[in-house]
């Protein structure tokens, strides 16, 4: 029987990413899409698309259900933070199986403060980090952390309300721009993180490991537009093997929940002294870019070892996986280039691999 499954937030890039790697799947699968933007129904390639409400909104939950019975749907993903939040804490209302950590899992790892503590309480590197309540705030950052110091809101994903600072008037006036356009935002500042942007995609279940692959992000899309030079996804990422990187993401994700089951996306940022620090965990949903390593999988070693949208739903169905390779189960140095209105492009050693991919 064809598996019928509801991705949410399809028609943003991390929605489009995640359906692209289920069809390059080795099995026909029937994908419906929601949107809360209607011209992003347009941009989604499901065999199904609705329109929904904002996650936020009180109907939300009942427009899933309805669409869930509908179109018999027996796997929900939830795509973009703010529908993982609500869907998560809202899970038992929902008609349709998911695979997400446990809502305390989630819960602290879309708090930037409280996940932050959390490694620290377990010796796992994290830059320091200083909570800014007030003024006088801002100047213990800088006595205690140096210049620059980064600034940054607890919650959202895109570097949502960060940017390096060098000085008091800037830290202040950026927090005081945000606060004046009424976001109920929380800040903290932490220490500049100078080194390579690393990202980890971690499967898991039930606290152990099935697969993951790191790649580091070496250019942005549009990164001068944003003033932390970092903007939501990569435009050069490429992979790469490194044991301490593997471990301090294991480590991090296993001290939030020992008994991790789902997806996490773990980000970290080299210190001065080129330590790997956590940055963050995404819990629950894909990287935006996932498609890199299902691609990557299918063209260089034809099969689906490192697809993880479609591991993990093979996980969600209870079905058998492959035996897989914990760490490092795609070559190092494979590039992912990709920009606005342009292919993806696999490249290893300056040549392309397989075709260019819409």
């Amino acid at each position: 029987m064809t598996k019928r499954i509801l991705c949410t937030g399809a028609g943003g890039p991390a929605g489009i990413n995640f359906v692209k790697s289920l069809k390059v799947a080795p099995e026909n699968l029937y994908i419906v899409g929601t949107e809360a933007n209607g011209h992003y129904l347009h941009t989604m390639s499901t065999d199904a698309k609705y329109l929904v409400p904002k996650a936020k909104d009180s109907s939300y939950i009942d427009r899933l259900n309805e669409i869930i019975r509908k179109e018999k749907i027996d796997f929900l993903h939830a795509q973009p933070d703010v529908e993982v939040e609500i869907i998560s804490e809202q899970r038992e209302k929902i008609d349709a199986p998911m695979f997400l950590p446990s809502k305390r899992a989630v819960i602290a790892c879309q708090d930037k403060l409280a996940s932050a503590n959390a490694w620290k309480s377990k010796g796992i590197p994290v830059a320091r980090t200083i909570v800014i309540r007030q003024e006088s705030d801002v100047d213990r950052a800088f006595a205690e952390l140096g210049s620059p110091i980064w600034i940054r809101a607890t919650r959202g994903a895109g570097g949502r309300g960060s940017t390096p600072a060098g000085n008091r008037e800037t830290a202040v006036s950026w927090i005081n721009y945000w606060r004046a356009r009424n976001v109920d935002w929380e800040f903290i500042a932490q220490e500049m993180l100078p080194g390579r942007n690393i990202a980890f995609h971690s499967l898991w279940r039930n606290g152990e490991l099935v697969t993951s692959m790191a790649r580091e992000r070496l250019e942005y899309i549009y990164a001068y537009l944003a003033p932390s030079g970092i903007m939501g996804t990569p435009a050069v990422q490429r992979t790469v093997h490194d044991d301490t990187v593997n471990k301090i993401s294991t480590e991090a994700v296993l001290a939030i929940d020992s008994d991790f089951t789902g997806i996490a996306s773990v980000d970290l940022k080299e210190n001065c002294e080129g330590v790997p620090c956590v940055t963050e965990i995404n819990p629950g949903r894909m990287f935006t870019t996932s498609f890199f390593f299902s691609y990557a999988s299918k063209v260089v070693f034809n099969d689906y070892r490192i697809n993880i949208p479609y591991l993990y739903t093979k996980l969600a169905y209870k079905e058998d996986l492959p035996e897989l390779e914990k760490y490092n189960p795609l070559p190092a140095d494979v590039y992912w280039i990709r920009h606005m209105d342009a292919p993806g492009c696999l490249v290893k050693d300056n040549k392309l691999l397989g075709a260019m991919y819409v």
